[in-house]
């Protein structure tokens, strides 16, 4: 049964993110200067990241100015609507800086705390993903039309393309080096294309058998992990938990458990 809300709720996400992609995609100026800065000196604050989501906050706010919003780059009001959501205006934002085309907005919504609606839209690769708890995963893109997402059939392990991302501080970062060194020789290969939300993205479509990675926030993996729930993935933290800042798996059905349990051996989740 169709949600008149969740499909509300869908349009705006799709709008919003169509407006940020267009603006970040067009309006990239060549001297792109660095406003502030996030963890540490290498992960950049653009101008065009806080100008993206103050279009997509204000949007919200026209059409739904009672709902909750958590923003990526400082958006945070409680809202009274039970409906929140969750934006991270330009994921991949040193892809974004260098001129790489991996980036993506994500704009996700949830009701009374549980993820509803996802969007992901990848201006430079054309694409665009969306998910509606219990309705599936589709995407539009170079086909002609939406297609339904749907994860790879699950190889073993060893045949498993695994994709994965690094933290800013070099002390987190170096300690996923060592697991990612462990981890290469058990897996067909390691991918890092640098973010998150396309990642989680191309586990739904079928390009990669699994994805992991730590020190993720709330906006990196709201829209995504959806998507790729509803494309048939499985999606999880530490065994037994929801994906978490220590650490968030999304891989096929039979590549899920072993991954997760060989990433819990290798201690992924902490220094």
């Amino acid at each position: 049964m169709t949600d008149p809300l969740h499909t509300e709720l869908l349009q705006l996400a799709h709008e919003a993110a169509r407006r940020a992609g267009e603006l970040l995609r067009d309006g990239r100026p060549a001297d792109l200067a660095v406003a502030a800065t996030k963890s540490s000196p290498i992960d950049v604050v653009t101008e065009m990241d806080i100008a993206a989501e103050k279009l997509i906050t204000a949007l919200i706010a026209e059409h739904r100015p009672h709902d909750g919003l958590l923003g990526e780059e400082g958006a945070a009001t409680e809202g009274t609507s039970g409906v929140r959501w969750i934006v991270d205006p330009l994921d991949g934002t040193v892809n974004y800086l260098y001129g790489l085309p991996t980036w993506a907005v994500s704009i996700a919504a949830q009701q009374d705390g549980e993820t509803v609606v996802g969007v992901v839209a990848a201006p430079m690769r054309g694409e665009t993903y969306h998910a509606v708890r219990g309705r599936g995963a589709r995407a539009s893109g170079a086909w002609v039309g939406e297609r339904r997402l749907a994860c790879r059939p699950s190889p073993p392990l060893d045949q498993a393309l695994v994709s994965t991302g690094f933290n800013y501080v070099t002390a987190v970062k170096t300690h996923q080096a060592d697991v990612a060194q462990r981890l290469i020789p058990l897996v067909r290969d390691i991918r890092r294309s640098g973010s998150a939300a396309v990642d989680l993205c191309d586990v739904a479509a079928g390009r990669l058998d699994g994805y992991y990675e730590r020190g993720l926030h709330p906006w990196d993996l709201a829209a995504g992990d959806l998507i790729a729930r509803e494309a048939g993935a499985v999606t999880g933290g530490r065994p037994g938990e929801r994906p978490t800042g220590e650490l968030a798996v999304a891989a096929s059905p039979g590549v899920f458990e072993p991954l997760q349990r060989l990433l819990e051996d290798f201690g992924a989740w902490h220094d």
